[in-house]
């Protein structure tokens, strides 16, 4: 069972790392029109009690392998700077944010795509689209209890694919709706968006107005 297991472990490993370099050699897709210049932060630069939990970083996804060389999380200026007001306004009731992924590499989206089953494709981003994570304006995130250091429970698990992921999903306990619907009133009253099918990402008002981008995290300042 255990070598089963590792093979396992091993041939997945090996599919994402061919999908990831097969995606470095294709191009984004082509806009055309006027958009904003990329202004990519840093989020931990602008406020330092952001906790990150980079999950792409590491093999607790549900890829099961690192997708990214660096644990850094990034969104364009105008998010960022609405997202640190939400951490703030959350202290007082002993609460913080948790980041899981902000600024996502376009050729990230295509593995993701590529991999992901065709039942399961509402959860992940078709990149002929390309995905408001790739323009900078998406963040992924939950609530982390301040006195325990811990994240709070939600109906669901980051990157699960079910319908507990829904936002309107109405099961689970009563404080993990209220957690869950905390966050999203939150995040709105600074002009993100709750995704239909993802409690924990939310998009960024006036997303469109950005380009796709495939900057790699260690060509960001």
């Amino acid at each position: 069972m255990f070598l089963k297991k590792q093979n396992f472990l091993l041939v997945t490993f090996i599919l994402c790392f061919v999908l990831l370099i097969s995606s470095c050699a294709v191009k984004p897709p082509q806009e055309k029109g006027n958009f904003q210049q990329t202004d990519l932060v840093e989020l931990i630069k602008l406020d330092p009690t952001l906790k990150l939990d980079i999950r792409y970083a590491g093999s607790n996804n549900f890829v099961g392998r690192p997708v990214y060389t660096e644990a850094r999380a990034f969104l364009q200026r105008p998010a960022a700077l609405q997202l640190v007001k939400v951490n703030k306004e959350l202290e007082p009731l002993g609460y913080g944010l948790i980041i899981f992924d902000g600024y996502r590499p376009w050729s990230v989206t295509k593995v993701f795509w590529d991999i992901t089953s065709k039942e399961d494709k509402k959860f992940v981003a078709n990149p002929k689209q390309g995905s408001r994570h790739n323009r900078g304006c998406a963040v992924d995130l939950t609530l982390l209890d301040l006195s325990t250091g811990k994240p709070v429970a939600m109906t669901g698990e980051y990157d699960e694919m079910t319908e507990r992921s829904y936002p309107e999903y109405e099961g689970g306990t009563a404080e993990q709706r209220e957690m869950r619907d905390l966050l999203r009133s939150k995040m709105e009253a600074h002009g993100f968006k709750v995704y239909e099918f993802e409690w924990w990402h939310f998009d960024f008002q006036g997303w469109e107005s950005y380009r796709i981008q495939n900057i790699p995290f260690s060509e960001i300042e």
